[in-house]
């Protein structure tokens, strides 16, 4: 079966750093687009951040342009989400998402993992 698994997440202090990882299994990887989500209590998902599957092309939400960066490596089955500057507007439980449709930003949600939390502190 098809496998997202996070890591990376923690708490850190206003304006630090953290690099989230998402390993892919059970599927060929290069086939998905693949995008980061985040969701704190109460509210709707939010899509942070997507990739596509072999052009390079990203999206990135306006609360977070300039300071995220998304990444994928195919040969590891993994994307990563480096966040820097961090506010504690971004603290919220962070998914990897996969898809094996073309759109970034009305992205089609096919496979999740389970989620990493990210604190940001003041």
């Amino acid at each position: 079966q098809v496998q997202l698994v996070e890591s990376g997440g923690g708490s850190v202090q206003t304006g630090g750093s953290l690099t989230l990882s998402c390993l892919a299994s059970g599927v060929i990887f290069s086939s998905l687009s693949m995008a980061w989500f985040r969701q704190t209590p109460g509210e709707e998902r939010e899509l942070v951040a997507s990739v596509s599957k072999s052009t390079g092309a990203t999206y990135y939400s306006e609360s977070v342009k300039g300071r995220f960066a998304i990444s994928r490596d195919n040969a590891k089955n993994t994307v990563l989400l480096q966040m820097n500057s961090l506010k504690p507007e971004d603290t919220a439980v962070y998914y990897c998402s996969g898809s094996h449709g073309y759109y970034l930003q009305q992205f089609q949600d096919e496979y999740w993992g389970q989620g990493t939390q990210v604190t940001v502190s003041s």
